[in-house]
């Protein structure tokens, strides 16, 4: 991603330390361009940002999942007890365990659920695993249609040439309107679809204007109204879901974040050195460079306070002037 500008600087005692370089895709609810910084038509992977649309090709595949469970199916999340159960009920209403799973035992994703977990004779799991939801939605689809599953040598749901794998790559071409660049495998094992994030903005778009009763309306309005399930009840994602009305909101690793508003306004942002931690405040910049009006929880999420010792003593904020609002 050449030539793209700092948008993210990290303050510590007055001195900027580091700096963040990324690009920032926005649109209005017309569709065209409002923000432009930096290689927005250039590809990249999506990662976890591309979840609601891989759940719109299962529903569009017959998954017949509701509410929590569906915006389960489109989440990154945290690995809280709800997650695992809400994991293990996909599973069994396909006849299935965690064993079919094919996503890498791990802790939960968020430190202190992981202590928690620890504390209470836990370990790393498949069914805590970020991805969990994601790969109990792809396994249920496959039983309700037919297709592999992985299990007793048949050939991986996770394969390129899979049916249910094809789906969801000709998904992700239509709604983004591209055709993927590039081909990967996703931290969790799942095929990935390199596209620009012009297009990722546009998706969202589409999924949040589509005609109640479509797979894209089904996927938005269960994420909305569940956002604990889609990432997790102490979560920044969700935070902003509960304080922005009718926003959709999906991160990926490697500093990428993706949203939509009721309206059709859209983003989509790319830290390019992958930083997690610099994500938050530029969507939130964002946000309010669409037009999106204050509230206390973007002021507190508009920048990252640093530690020295048992003080504050710096912050991770936007870069002054990058995103301004209208």
């Amino acid at each position: 991603m050449s030539g793209n500008p700092v948008l993210v600087e990290v303050e510590r005692s007055t001195f900027v330390e580091s700096r963040h370089r990324g690009a920032v895709s926005g649109v209005g609810a017309d569709g065209h361009p409002v923000v432009r910084l930096g290689a927005v038509d250039e590809p990249v992977f999506p990662r976890s940002a591309n979840k609601p649309i891989q759940a719109v090709a299962m529903v569009r595949s017959g998954l017949a999942l509701e509410g929590e469970l569906l915006a389960l199916a489109a989440a990154s999340h945290s690995g809280e007890d709800f997650h695992v159960g809400g994991v293990e009920k996909i599973l069994a209403g396909a006849g299935l365990t965690a064993e079919a799973l094919r996503c890498p035992a791990q802790w939960p994703m968020e430190p202190d659920i992981a202590f928690e977990a620890a504390r209470a004779g836990g370990g790393p799991g498949r069914t805590s695993m970020n991805c969990s939801g994601k790969h109990a939605a792809m396994l249920a689809t496959c039983v309700l249609n037919g297709w592999p599953t992985g299990l007793g040598g048949d050939t991986s749901y996770l394969a390129f040439d899979h049916p249910l794998q094809m789906e969801v790559r000709a998904t992700v071409e239509e709604l983004t309107g591209e055709s993927s660049a590039a081909v990967g495998v996703d931290g969790c094992g799942a095929p990935l679809f390199a596209v620009s994030l012009t297009a990722v903005a546009r998706a969202f778009q589409r999924l949040v204007l589509a005609e109640p009763g479509t797979p894209e309306h089904k996927v938005a309005a269960a994420m909305r109204a569940h956002p604990e399930w889609t990432s997790g009840t102490r979560r920044e994602e969700r935070r902003l879901m509960d304080a922005v009305p009718g926003l959709l909101l999906k991160c990926g690793a490697e500093g990428v974040d993706a949203f939509a508003l009721a309206d059709g306004r859209a983003g989509a942002l790319k830290i390019e050195d992958g930083a997690m931690r610099a994500r938050t405040p530029v969507t939130v910049g964002l946000l309010r460079a669409l037009g999106v009006a204050d509230h206390p929880v973007l002021d507190e999420l508009a920048s990252i306070p640093l530690r020295g010792g048992d003080e504050i003593v710096g912050v991770i904020r936007l870069a002054p002037g990058v995103l301004t609002s209208p």
